[in-house]
């Protein structure tokens, strides 16, 4: 089983059914000053933690007094709508006491399907976590429709653990894991502690949703699975309810564990070294010192740009002598590069009349 102590970056999944009292609507307050202390246990184990909540149409529709098990899409975003400030303002209320700061990112599907976006999205997580903040990650149901929308919540919190490069994803569920069957339903069904491949056989075994409030069952969560262990990163799902899951989880609580097969870093840079370029960047022979030695490219070392492409697309690095050295995501569009080509990182605000990011191509989105 993967340790929680020693990750470096963990997702933690948090399903409707956990937050919110099913039969009075109410919030649980008692376990979610739980689940902030284990999080602060994990912040003093120097780990990086991001939430993905569930929770604010749940909320919501009890303060609404929506009933009925299926709600039409404008009444869901409506509850999602007086629902996400009262679930914003439980988590902050219940991390600072352990001086933790939080910050409520709600985004769609377009945000990852969309390359710029993407690239926002992971800049705005990266510098929050940078900053000691615990972000809150939701789908913004206030906006979303069937065709934007994630859906669930297993699979937005495998795409933020991708984009995060964390090394830990763990789903708490109304479930202590995988089984071979529905255990509801075949007293003989057996849960498995490790599974090390998503075989067809594995996910023959998934069954649909069991919770009234949750959207997710576990083919959606096998789903998550498959996104996280390609992107290095172990997956768990377990029970959620009890007090202090994450402590529990460590502690040896029945669970699931999904193994990765690389580190995070090393997934991302194969996916890289993977991509069709649009382009290339030559470089002098400064700068590929600097790149072998782990540094990022900055402008100045760069000394020809060639092809058509945007923020966010891959382009060739090639050396002095034409030779391909790597290949790296671009910062810049190709027109904005070539403008910046050669020029020191303080320079190019004067050029490009805005304050652009010191590196053209950062060493984390490089591979060599």
């Amino acid at each position: 089983m993967a340790s929680l102590t020693e990750a470096r970056r963990i997702v933690v999944k948090i399903g409707s059914a956990l937050l919110v009292n099913r039969a009075t609507g109410a919030l649980r307050s008692d376990w979610l000053v739980s689940l902030a202390a284990d999080v602060a246990w994990l912040k003093g184990a120097r780990a990086d933690v991001i939430l993905v909540s569930s929770g604010s149409i749940a909320l919501g529709r009890g303060v609404l007094g929506l009933s009925g098990p299926d709600l039409a899409l404008e009444q869901s975003q409506a509850a999602a709508a007086v629902g996400q400030i009262r679930l914003a303002r439980a988590y902050e209320e219940a991390l600072a006491p352990h001086g933790l700061t939080t910050a409520q990112v709600l985004v769609t599907l377009e945000d990852s399907a969309d390359r710029r976006r993407y690239l926002n999205s992971r800049a705005t997580l990266e510098t929050l976590l940078s900053l000691g903040v615990v972000p809150i990650v939701n789908e913004n149901d206030t906006i979303a429709t069937d065709e934007i929308r994630y859906g669930d919540n297993d699979r937005l919190a495998a795409q933020v653990a991708v984009t995060v490069g964390a090394d830990r994803l763990i789903l708490l569920s109304d479930v202590d894991g995988f089984y071979s069957a529905n255990p509801a339903e075949d007293p003989s069904a057996t849960r498995y502690d490790v599974i090390d491949a998503i075989t067809p056989e594995i996910e023959a075994m998934a069954g649909d949703a069991g919770s009234g409030l949750s959207k997710g069952g576990m083919k959606t969560k096998l789903m998550a699975g498959k996104m996280a262990i390609a992107a290095g990163c172990a997956m768990a799902i377990t029970e959620g309810s009890a007090l202090h899951p994450l402590k529990g989880l460590s502690n040896g609580a029945p669970a699931t564990w999904f193994t990765a097969q690389m580190d995070p870093q090393a997934a991302r840079k194969r996916w890289i070294a993977a991509m069709k370029s649009k382009g290339a960047i030559t470089v002098d022979a400064g700068a590929v010192t600097a790149l072998t030695s782990g540094k990022s490219l900055l402008p100045a070392g760069v000394s020809a740009v060639t092809g058509v492409f945007g923020r966010g697309d891959p382009v060739d690095i090639l050396g002095p002598d034409a030779r391909k050295l790597g290949q790296g995501l671009a910062r810049y569009t190709a027109e904005e590069a070539t403008a910046i080509r050669g020029r020191r990182s303080a320079e190019i605000e004067g050029i490009l009349g805005y304050p652009g990011r010191a590196a053209l191509i950062h060493r984390d989105d490089m591979a060599l």
